[in-house]
């Protein structure tokens, strides 16, 4: 498939997950953030909003 033939979306078209997803990529390359660290971090956050949402779903049962 050349460049040509590629259909191209604009960012700000995106899914809000897609938005956040480039935005912290570029927060985390741009503080040049070793990858080990982004991932244990990552994988902190990512633990820390899943226990959220399973009290918030808790709550609304």
């Amino acid at each position: 498939m050349t460049k040509n033939n590629r259909q191209q979306i604009k960012l700000s078209d995106a899914p809000k997950s897609i938005q956040l997803a480039v935005d912290l990529i570029q927060l985390l390359e741009e503080n040049k953030i070793e990858t080990q660290t982004a991932i244990e971090a990552l994988e902190i956050v990512l633990n820390d909003f899943k226990k959220k949402a399973a009290i918030k779903n808790n709550r609304n049962i």
